[in-house]
């Protein structure tokens, strides 16, 4: 290895005087060889099936001992398991896992859009539809209303979940168990205006409300000077799946307003309900 490292700049000079032009080094683009390798093995597999280390060493030009630590690593995280009475590797249970979480959102994200679609156009306000992930929620929907203001819900931001609307109904959605797993104390609770859940207790007080109404709201704790309803969004078995979502100008709407705002937007929670069961 130190051999080839102490020969690089002789061949550097030698392609400048000769007008050739070197291939780019992985590192030049931000991207290590051992990810690009990793990518590429779960890549074959995957078009492939199973597969030989031998065969995977060979057809991607890696070698054979470094495609077998990639391999450890993957199996090992169950990205890929080791078939071994056939001497094969295939996907993995994480990998298919990834997959189907892919295909859900997707899926969701399609049934949506008319619902969501339609909630803003009989409420006038912006809408917006996310999912959990961790202990965030990541939006996958936005529609915006005529004449309102843009808001930080673009698809693909993530924010805490204890802080929105649309996560808070999420979680009360879970079980206690799950909710301690995701904030099991008061380090993991993110705070961006001051107001909002600070600890597992502060937390559970809230779910708890939320849980009898049916019903999530924040006002301020994303953004100030803005408010939101929101309701869980629910699969065969009851499962939160998604979190659909109402934003507002704080103190712009009266309470008749405001409780038209929540039934309308629970009865689009359950239509959506109903069409992804």
């Amino acid at each position: 290895m130190n051999g080839t490292n102490n020969d690089a700049p002789q061949r550097n000079a030698a392609a400048q005087q000769s007008g050739q032009r070197l291939p780019d080094s992985p590192h030049a683009h931000g991207v290590t060889p051992a990810a690009e390798r990793t990518l590429d093995i779960l890549e074959f597999i995957a078009t492939h099936g199973e597969t030989r280390a031998a065969m995977l060493a060979q057809t991607l030009d890696i070698p054979r001992s470094s495609v077998y630590q990639l391999l450890d690593v993957l199996e090992r995280h169950g990205f890929v398991t080791c078939l071994k009475d056939r001497h094969t590797y295939g996907i993995g249970l994480k990998t298919f896992e990834m997959g189907s979480a892919y295909s859900r959102q997707h899926r969701v994200s399609r049934i949506a859009h008319p619902v969501l679609a339609r909630l803003v156009d009989d409420t006038g306000e912006n809408g917006h539809l996310a999912v959990l992930h961790g202990s965030q929620i990541v939006y996958v929907l936005e529609e915006r209303a005529a004449v309102r203001p843009p808001l930080v819900s673009g698809v693909g931001v993530r924010l805490p979940s204890h802080l929105t609307a649309s996560g808070r109904a999420m979680l009360a959605g879970l079980s206690q168990a799950q909710v301690d797993a995701l904030y099991p104390n008061r380090a993991a609770f993110v705070d961006r205006t001051g107001v909002g859940p600070k600890s597992p207790r502060d937390l559970r007080t809230l779910l708890n409300a939320i849980r009898l109404t049916g019903f999530a709201e924040e006002h301020g704790d994303v953004t100030p000077g803005f408010d939101s309803y929101a309701v869980a969004v629910r699969d065969y078995n009851g499962y939160p799946i998604a979190g659909l979502a109402l934003t507002f100008v704080s103190n712009a709407l009266g309470s008749e307003r405001l409780d038209a705002l929540r039934n309308r937007l629970k009865l689009a929670g359950e239509e959506l309900s109903r069409d992804l069961q």
